[in-house]
């Protein structure tokens, strides 16, 4: 009888274990269509947001008041989503991977308002024409409001503006963010030592995200 009992505990076990293995299937599979379908929204010239875990993104939420921390500009090349990004160096990433980078692949895109009517397709051709003057230039660890080297936001902001005559949002001096928390302090101190550029013209992730001229299209926080 306790063979006969130990039988049925270890089918019912395996049943169970089988049949876990099928809802965490479906559910992968699932949340794969799901992310398909949210992707198959995305337009070229479109604007993506996200977060990472390092100090320096920290820094920025912190400093910046926002849960972003990194943006880049959508390009649709050959049927292909990319987000040309300013990182180490600047470069194209294959959306599917730039989306795993962030924290808890939680991202946010957003669209200029009345986008069909003003990104056309010469005017894309044009940003990314212009664009294509920092590919693979050094990321800019100052934010320093030059051409030499070039960080996220400064690179989205200035393909809009050159590419398409759009100013997403005004420049603010780096005085104006949030600068006396220790986290904040302690990046200033590593990059600038006591020479901290305050008036220095910037554009934070947050600013582009807050843009009257833009809207949300998908948010996955």
């Amino acid at each position: 009888m306790i063979g006969i009992n130990m039988k049925k505990v270890y089918i019912l076990l395996i049943t169970l274990l089988l049949a876990t293995s099928y809802f965490v299937g479906s559910a992968n599979d699932f949340s794969k269509t799901k992310n398909s379908q949210l992707l198959e929204k995305i337009k070229d010239g479109d604007i993506i947001f996200q977060s990472s875990q390092s100090r320096q993104c920290e820094a920025i939420r912190i400093a910046t008041n926002s849960k972003f921390s990194h943006c880049g500009i959508i390009y649709i090349n050959n049927g292909k989503k990319y987000v040309y990004e300013a990182v180490q160096p600047v470069k194209l990433t294959p959306l599917e991977n730039w989306i795993k980078y962030g924290q808890n692949n939680a991202f946010v895109v957003k669209r200029l308002k009345k986008a069909s009517q003003i990104l056309t397709a010469s005017t894309l051709t044009k940003m990314k024409s212009y664009g294509n003057q920092f590919k693979n230039k050094n990321y800019d660890l100052y934010f320093e409001w030059s051409d030499a080297k070039i960080y996220c936001s400064e690179l989205v902001w200035k393909i809009y503006k050159n590419g398409a005559g759009i100013e997403l949002c005004r420049l603010e001096s780096l005085k104006n963010f949030n600068l006396t928390n220790p986290k904040v302090v302690a990046i200033l101190a590593e990059r600038y030592g006591n020479h901290i550029p305050l008036e220095e013209k910037v554009v934070a992730p947050s600013q582009i995200a807050d843009s009257p001229l833009l809207e949300t299209v998908i948010d996955t926080y």
